[in-house]
């Protein structure tokens, strides 16, 4: 690897400190692959762990790894009966429900129960997958494969040596087979799965529990949210994998989690067991710092614009709120979290220790005959990230700020269109295409209003020209001068665009191809749409690409040479949708003094917040009732019914639906959500700050039975007091 200059000043800062001192210390933390668990155990053991670790995971069917699965595409649920149950969060199922919900049918406002199986709903498109075996096959793919080799080259016979093994598998194992890098290619694992595909819903909270609160709680402690719903596994007659078919029976199997009624207290021995989406415990401070200073940032800003117009034209008309609530929470619920993770990485100066390790790791470097290549590693990335600054920093605004313009997003729906009239189809060919393109506006129409679009427009253009000048198109230049740079004016001209009126879209297919290309060519919108996806394809993403190929092959070298370094401490690899269990304790915080918030809520404080006013507080009237007449049964604990719990365990997307398992391998809870202080836990993990919510699970079972008047659902769990 050739030198650079920035290597001189770093090596000598480097020099200075010890080259003999240990790595530094990072806080507790782990999501930690199901194979590999042993050299977690005399850990686990020592903070509360009673089980054998081979009832977590082992490779004869009868491990607890069999009763998670993968819900959808990126959540978790586990099996909670012999009949193949599940639990999951209600926000997973929420999707799926929307599809079975109608006007006479409001799933959401008014809830579903199943009262026996044939009550229970296809679900048409939802799979789970079991993760049925784990195996290290790193030999396999990288061997005889140098360290330093081009990865173009090195990835493709990687690719060929995967899809040869990966064909050996399924053919020996009658599994379905993936092969997954870990560590940034350094380990490679097939995994070896079962997916079901007959699966139906069986109860769905109404949002007065099940997303209680909504964005106002969003990553927020305390909670009151039930965030929970049930579906089951149907299979075919010999209990495997079938398409639906009115004649398959609920899946049978004897590995289900059993339930523990009896709750914890604070301190108590935590796992949780699912599917983590993505973290970047291992990146270097250069990357850290396009996070911290740029992406996050300019994500913050662009959507606090965008929400709060959203929000005064969903105060003024009943009609937009409705059409814009779901959009609101989805754009909410990213904004909210960045600005938790860049105060949470402020609070912990996880810039300056990222630094810190790195002149510790460079000094090691230097010294190390067994990596020559780690040497120049931090310099590289350094020099490279840098030089991507511009170029990320435009990606996002484009992104955030003139893409969140849905008239100008819309552009690209408008293009494929006119793809069609360019295609050389025969004339009833682009009118039946064109149409079935029409159609697929609907979803857009439904939830758009215009008015609040073109608010939009006036108020996040002003942000892209100012932040982003060296990357505003010469046509939104050429056109603001136009209209006397008022940005009013030049949205008045903007939203004449056929794209605020379906009947002009549906119109493209009725007329001849020739008019209607000339309606698309000189339309406004997509003229602007254009114009910005260049400015990207030409100026933002070349270098953004050839930067992510640059960095995908220091990312491994430098991942290999921090494994190396840091031979003391086992490494976990970063999240990537595939099984681990992160472990930790039940334990209560308050970030901003010493007083200390409670770890568990309870129903007596979400009726406190009951506001029939706002919505995200409207409770179900039933549900206060029985908080009115103490109707909690076998479900009351000093007088209430306890909702949610936060504990310590590294969770991040993906874990939502996973699983809350205490010292004996048992069901205690859902994890639904991590605090907002603690959402940099994705890039840095401290158990002092980072913590976990989950549903206590006696509020699901209470809900169930006295609120749904489902007790037979409950009948066929397995329950344990102890």
């Amino acid at each position: 690897m050739k030198k650079i200059q920035v290597a001189t000043l770093f090596k000598t800062l480097a020099l200075i400190v010890l080259v003999g001192s240990p790595a530094l210390t990072f806080a507790k933390k782990g999501m930690w692959m199901p194979p590999l668990l042993e050299s977690q155990e005399k850990d686990m053991r020592s903070r509360g762990l009673e089980i054998p670790i081979e009832r977590l995971y082992n490779e004869d069917g009868t491990s607890l790894n069999n009763a998670i699965v993968l819900f959808g595409r990126g959540c978790t649920g586990e099996i909670i009966s012999s009949k193949g149950l599940i639990l999951t969060n209600h926000h997973c199922g929420y999707g799926t429900v929307q599809g079975l919900s109608s006007k006479e049918k409001d799933y959401f406002a008014n809830g579903f129960w199943a009262m026996n199986h044939q009550e229970e709903l296809p679900c048409l498109g939802l799979t789970v997958t079991f993760i049925r075996k784990m195996e290290n096959v790193t030999d396999r793919i990288i061997v005889g494969l140098a360290d330093t080799l081009n990865d173009k080259y090195r990835d493709s016979i990687i690719n060929i040596r995967i899809k040869n093994l990966v064909k050996g598998y399924e053919y020996t194992t009658k599994y379905d087979a993936a092969i997954k890098p870990y560590f940034y290619g350094n380990q490679y694992w097939v995994i070896l799965s079962e997916t079901y595909r007959d699966i139906r819903l069986v109860g769905f909270p109404p949002n007065g529990i099940g997303v209680f609160g909504g964005d106002t709680d969003n990553w927020m402690w305390p909670r009151h949210t039930g965030d929970f719903s049930m579906f089951r596994i149907y299979a075919g007659a010999d209990n495997k994998p079938a398409d639906y078919s009115k004649d398959n029976k609920p899946y049978q199997t004897k590995n289900f989690l059993t339930i523990n009624t009896s709750g914890y207290k604070e301190g108590d021995f935590t796992m949780v067991y699912g599917f983590p989406g993505y973290t970047q415990e291992y990146i270097s401070s250069y990357q850290l710092g396009h996070i911290y200073n740029i992406i996050d940032p300019v994500r913050i800003e662009a959507r606090t614009i965008l929400l709060d117009t959203w929000a005064k034209n969903m105060e003024r008309s009943r009609d937009v709120y409705l059409k814009y609530t779901s959009k609101h929470k989805r754009v909410a619920n990213g904004w909210k979290k960045w600005q938790g993770e860049v105060r949470g990485l402020r609070l912990n100066n996880v810039m300056e220790s990222k630094v810190n390790y790195e002149l510790k790791f460079q000094g090691w470097a230097s010294s190390d005959e067994t990596m020559p290549f780690a040497d120049d590693l931090l310099p590289h990335i350094g020099a490279i990230s840098l030089a991507a600054d511009d170029p990320i920093r435009a990606d996002q605004y484009i992104r955030e700020a003139v893409l969140a313009i849905e008239i100008i997003r819309q552009g690209r729906a408008l293009n494929s269109m006119l793809n069609v009239l360019n295609s050389g189809l025969d004339e009833n060919q682009i009118k039946d295409s064109l149409g079935k393109l029409a159609n697929r506006w609907n979803g857009f129409y439904k939830n758009y209003d215009v008015a609040t679009d073109k608010d939009v427009f006036q108020a996040l253009m002003p942000l892209f020209f100012e932040k982003c000048n060296n990357y505003v198109p010469e046509l939104y230049k050429d056109q603001f001068n136009r209209y006397g740079k008022d940005y009013s004016r030049w949205a008045n001209y903007v939203f004449s665009s056929i794209i605020t009126d379906q009947s002009k879209i549906k119109s493209l297919g009725t007329g001849s191809a020739e008019e209607a290309k000339k309606k698309i060519l000189t339309d406004p919108a997509w003229q602007l749409y254009v114009a910005v996806s260049n400015v990207h394809k030409t100026q933002v993403q070349p270098t953004l690409s050839n930067y992510k190929d640059k960095m995908s092959y220091l990312n491994r070298l430098y991942m290999k040479a921090q494994m190396n370094y840091d031979k003391k401490n086992t490494n976990f690899p970063d999240a990537n949708l595939t099984l681990r269990l992160a472990y930790g304790r039940v334990k209560g915080i308050d970030p901003d003094g010493s007083a200390g918030y409670s770890y568990q809520t309870n129903l007596d404080g979400a009726v406190k917040k009951h506001n029939p006013s706002v919505e995200e507080f409207d409770m179900p009237e039933k549900l206060r009732e029985i908080h009115n007449n103490k109707d909690y049964g076998r479900w009351a604990v000093d007088g209430t019914v306890p909702i949610a719990f936060i504990a310590t365990n590294h969770t991040t997307g993906g874990n939502s639906g996973s699983p809350v398992l205490n010292n004996k391998g048992q069901l205690i809870g859902l994890n639904f959500d991590r605090i907002w202080e603690g959402t940099m836990s994705d890039l840095y993990f401290d158990p002092n700050l980072c913590r976990n919510i989950s549903v206590d699970i006696r509020y699901p079972l209470f809900i169930i039975d006295k609120f749904a008047g489902a007790g037979w659902l409950i009948d066929e769990m397995e329950l344990a007091s102890e």
